[in-house]
């Protein structure tokens, strides 16, 4: 599909080191990141799906000739999420694939508008995914919190949905603390869906859109202005102008970086491509992640590998790049603190142990 786990290669002892860097993640999403084995269970539990109930079946099903055809892809697994064991399953088995990695903490984008529509009762699915995240913190010390997001191909109905859902005390599940809105973009636009973002916000969420993956920056823009976003899913088109990286860098505006996926859905050719460097030398804060991993053949310890190459750098270059994702996240200063300090301790190991 790709040539992104040959450009991937880095030193063993680099590999090594991202594996056991203490890392968070800021933009990954709840059902793509489903293991091959996740997703085979559920395809064998509903046989009437198109999904392969074969694990090697999926890395051809995995194949996308675009991001249209992602899209058609991503929802033919979401249909795959019928139940609230279906959901429990699902989040407790992602939690346990990002502790292997070493993630300390995730915000996880889910779609309740995508469940709900599909029959699974809204507070029984909120039950689904707190009962996961709490099991999760206490059997592998992995912090999970939500962004509810928008599927922009649903329309504005979903929007009312997803909004009603993100403020409603009465459904509304503790771990909740941004918005999002993803989908594809073009005929999207960001500004139809500022009325539902100005009711997050005033609810107390923060607001994290997808901008710039598929279309130009003024997407990015629309972003920025009417939905006041605090960090930039994907932004790849920031790079063609410079007036925005400017503006991004001043206001210390976050982009969250997926590499991977950008080439798997063609957003960007081949990774000598990526804008991730042009990014880092305009002075933008850059976070490193996974989006859809089992999808796009990827983890987050392969995109910081991925970055690693494109950005040339050295175990303190990559535990600064985590420490960009624990500063750009809605963390609690006290638990921002935590990961920063159990970096730095990481790091200075590794640099002493390789020195002695």
């Amino acid at each position: 599909m790709t040539d992104r786990l040959v450009d991937a290669r880095v030193p063993r002892d680099l590999s090594d080191f991202i594996a056991g860097l203490p890392k968070a993640e800021l933009h990954v999403h709840h059902v793509g990141s489903a293991s091959p084995r996740i997703v085979a269970e559920l395809a064998a539990r509903h046989r009437d799906s198109e999904v392969p109930a074969d694990p090697e079946a999926l890395a051809e099903y995995f194949t996308f000739t675009d991001f249209a055809h992602f899209i058609q892809v991503y929802l033919a697994v979401v249909d795959l999420i019928r139940t609230p064991e279906d959901v429990r399953l699902l989040t407790y088995e992602v939690a346990r694939d990002m502790a292997r990695q070493q993630i300390r903490y995730a915000e996880l984008t889910v779609t309740p508008y995508s469940s709900v529509r599909r029959g699974i009762d809204e507070r029984a699915f909120m039950d689904a995914i707190e009962d996961a995240r709490k099991a999760a913190e206490a059997d592998f010390g992995t912090v999970l919190r939500w962004c509810f997001d928008i599927p922009g191909e649903a329309g504005l109905e979903s929007a009312e949905v997803t909004t009603r859902l993100a403020t409603d005390d009465r459904v509304r599940p503790e771990g909740l603390v941004s918005f999002g809105l993803g989908g594809p973009e073009i005929g999207v636009p960001r500004p139809q869906f500022a009325p539902y973002f100005d009711r997050a916000i005033a609810a107390g969420l923060r607001s994290v859109p997808h901008a710039g993956e598929t279309t130009g920056p003024q997407t990015v823009w629309d972003a920025l202005t009417h939905l006041r976003a605090e960090r930039i899913g994907h932004g790849t088109s920031s790079a063609r102008d410079p007036e925005l990286l400017a503006h991004l860098a001043e206001h210390r505006i976050p982009l969250e970086v997926c590499p991977t996926s950008n080439i798997a859905t063609r957003a960007v050719r081949t990774l000598d491509e990526h804008p991730l460097g042009q990014f880092a030398r305009a002075g933008v804060l850059v976070t490193i992640n996974s989006d859809d991993p089992p999808m796009f053949g990827t983890d987050l310890n392969n995109e910081y590998a991925v970055a690693a190459r494109l950005l040339d750098l050295d175990e303190r270059g990559l535990a600064e790049l985590a420490k960009n994702a624990v500063e750009a996240s809605f963390l609690d200063p006290e638990g921002k603190a935590r990961i920063r300090d159990e970096i730095d301790t990481y790091t200075a190991g590794r640099l002493a142990a390789r020195a002695s």
